[in-house]
């Protein structure tokens, strides 16, 4: 995991464009790739180079990664195995370090793929949350059916638990043939068949395993969502995908976030808009209403007299916490105006009119809708 800030690993400004970030990328990785530099902490610090360049080249990422910051997008939250006897950790939203011997054949022109244990495949969930449980964070279990290691073989796929060269390969683990062509002879060199590049096969193949090392197990998994999660996001939690082959690490687990719909908030980024309604005397006049927050406290809020329809009053701190800074909430004030009125409240309304038609005296008629247009703004 990366020590430090994304762009201070790269050695770039935070307002750094994509060129300047991948050129400094590729620098970093020419430097510190494991087939060049043999110096002890040069793999970590090429794991952390791909980590940040992974995050820093994806709009989106990158995004999250400003607006969350270091600590929170990377140490999003904690998970615990219900049962498992591996353990690992949540981190925000990022992408694996890739396919790195890939890379290195692409500048270096000439270094192979690494043989060896593969290590697991990625795993990827999607999980609904509440709107208020994605702007407060919350704990949720979840069951996920993987692949792990053999309890009976120990992961090796042997019922000996030993290994021996493949017959096929010799343990090179990759199979060479030439061909002769008016040109030359050529080699053509492929994963072995046999082994699937390991080069190690079971001595004896196990029983419960057929020798595959591997046993699917329904597991419960407890997740922590951080505050201010948004639709989109993902949780990564580091060694809870399928096993790898023996001696590899396992793949990771992708939680992707959809938030539901809250027919009484919406969310834009950090700030949520929830609606009042009020009379037209109390929009004339001014009022004190009670407004319910999204963890469902009850608040009152002054309107001013004479508030327009539409006009949207701020609560500080009562929006989507992220990064230890709550957002806002905006309340928008809806003036309600009676379909039907009789009695003393017609009388009243009349009244009214009465009164706005002496204060315009000579008017075309517009005076009747004086009083609307002076709450509804028209």
């Amino acid at each position: 995991m990366a020590a430090g800030d994304y762009y201070d690993i790269l050695g770039v400004s935070r307002n750094a464009d994509d060129t300047e970030i991948k050129k400094a990328y590729r620098g970093l990785a020419r430097k510190y790739h494991p087939d060049v530099n043999k110096d002890p902490g040069a793999e970590d610090k090429f794991k952390e180079i791909n980590e940040a360049y992974s995050v820093l080249s994806d709009a989106q990422k990158r995004q999250q990664y400003d607006r969350m910051g270091h600590e929170a997008f990377t140490n999003a939250s904690k998970g615990s195995y219900g049962g498992g006897g591996y353990g690992g950790g949540f981190n925000a939203d990022f992408s694996g370090f890739g396919d790195i011997f890939d890379f290195a054949g692409d500048i270096f022109g000439g270094f192979g793929r690494q043989r060896g244990p593969r290590r697991g495949d990625d795993l990827l969930m999607r999980i609904e949350v509440s709107l208020r449980d994605a702007v407060f964070g919350a704990d949720r279990e979840i069951e996920v059916m993987h692949a792990e290691s053999c309890t009976t073989c120990d992961g090796t796929g042997s019922e000996t638990k030993k290994t021996k060269n493949c017959p096929k390969c010799g343990g090179t683990g990759q199979i060479r043939q030439a061909t002769q062509t008016p040109f030359g002879n050529f080699v053509r060199q492929s994963t072995c068949d046999f082994c699937h590049g390991k080069g190690k096969v079971a001595e004896k193949p196990c029983s419960k395993c057929k020798g595959s090392g591997h046993e699917k197990v329904r597991r419960k998994v407890s997740v922590h969502i951080p505050p201010g999660v948004d639709t989109g996001m993902r949780l990564r939690l580091e060694g809870y995908g399928e096993a790898g082959d023996h001696g590899a690490p396992n793949g990771d687990l992708y939680i992707e976030i959809h938030v539901k719909p809250e027919p009484r908030f919406h969310r834009d980024g950090d700030t949520l808009l929830t609606k009042i309604q009020i009379t037209p005397a109390q929009a004339v006049l001014g009022t004190t209403v009670e407004v319910t927050t999204i963890d469902r406290r009850h608040l009152e809020v002054k309107v001013p007299a004479g508030t327009q329809g539409g006009k949207k009053l701020r609560i500080s701190g009562e929006g989507v916490r992220k990064r230890g800074r709550p957002g806002d909430l905006l309340v928008e004030v809806e003036v309600t105006i009676p379909k039907h009125v009789s009695g003393e409240l017609k009388e009243l309304y009349e009244k009214i009119l009465e009164l706005e038609g002496k204060k315009n005296p000579g008017g075309s008629g517009n005076e009747k809708k004086g009083f609307f247009e002076s709450i509804l703004g028209g």
